[in-house]
């Protein structure tokens, strides 16, 4: 019983996960108009906000021996709240890079304690549905985002939405810690993977090509993501919240892809799976690069790689 409620909880706090990570791209081509500041400046708040969750995921692992899952996973959720709430009053770049800081931060800590408690204690097809939920919660964000720039033309009441969103569900996860101690004593005898070393881990065969073929996964998600928007207003002629709205469509394709990978993984292997999902990201691209004017052929485009994104992450 206390494993099903915090398989729940875990499901939902990877809704959250996924809320932010999609803010950016969709509210940029407003944000930067009402900063004064360069389009490509995005960049730089993307860079921020991953180095934190480089810092953050290298150091998970004493982190969580030290606190534990369930407390690693209310603090850090506690700190993306914060940082969105402080976004939305922000006036000047140089604060939203500051706010950045924690956001990436706690982002990563989230990522690295849920996905390495899934990976000891359940089977494969959780990894997919975890990373399902992750899309919903991405998603929403650009639908969030949109709403509120048809509604009143300014990016700000999204972010606030969403980070009270995450109040909310800081609550929830701070009231739940008394599940994840009991779990922990439950599953204190069970037998689990041994940890290995950075240098041992490098070693084993395989892994070199998959952390370089992770490499340019993330690249292509994070491009896709944070200029996708940008591009359609610029390139497309595409007005800013409809854009953030067909941004939200690259999201969807990832979340049903994984739905379906959920599904697909019990009898395909990971790197049918992986292989499978960059034939669909090169479609993509294809559709993107041609040379016509339709902005649905960009949309589709969008819905194409966020397919092809779909399984290679959980992979």
């Amino acid at each position: 019983m206390i494993s099903a409620l915090l398989l729940i909880i875990i499901y939902i706090s990877f809704i959250s996960l996924g809320l932010p990570d999609s803010l950016l791209g969709s509210a940029w081509p407003s944000m930067y108009e009402s900063l004064s500041v360069p389009l490509h400046y995005a960049g730089f708040i993307s860079m921020i906000i991953a180095g934190g969750t480089v810092i953050s995921s290298i150091c998970s692992e004493r982190i969580i021996r030290r606190f534990g899952t369930g407390p690693v996973t209310a603090f850090s959720v506690l700190m993306t709240a914060a940082s969105l709430l402080a976004f939305s009053f922000s006036h000047h770049f140089l604060l939203l890079c500051f706010c950045a800081i924690p956001l990436g931060l706690g982002a990563g800590s989230v990522d690295a304690a849920l996905n390495n408690y899934i990976a000891l204690y359940y089977k494969a097809k959780h990894i997919n549905w975890l990373h399902c939920f992750w899309g919903i919660g991405a998603s929403l964000g650009p639908l969030i985002i949109a709403a509120f720039l048809l509604k009143s033309s300014s990016w700000r009441g999204g972010y606030r939405s969403i980070g009270i969103i995450q109040c909310l569900l800081v609550f929830k996860l701070f009231a739940a810690l008394p599940l994840w101690k009991k779990e922990a004593s439950e599953k204190a005898g069970q037998k689990t993977k041994r940890g290995l070393t950075v240098p041992a881990l490098i070693a084993k065969a395989g892994v070199k090509p998959v952390m370089a073929s992770f490499f340019c996964y993330c690249t292509i998600e994070t491009i896709t993501g944070l200029w996708g928007s940008s591009y359609l207003v610029s390139v497309r002629n595409v007005e800013a919240h409809i854009a953030a709205s067909w941004i939200a469509l690259y999201y969807i394709g990832i979340t049903a892809g994984r739905f379906i990978a959920g599904f697909v993984s019990i009898k395909a292997g990971n790197r049918v799976m992986i292989r499978g999902g960059q034939c669909l990201i090169a479609c993509g691209i294809v559709l993107w690069l041609l040379p016509l004017e339709s902005a649905a052929v960009a949309l589709h485009a969008f819905f194409t790689i966020g397919r092809g994104c779909a399984p290679i992450f959980p992979s």
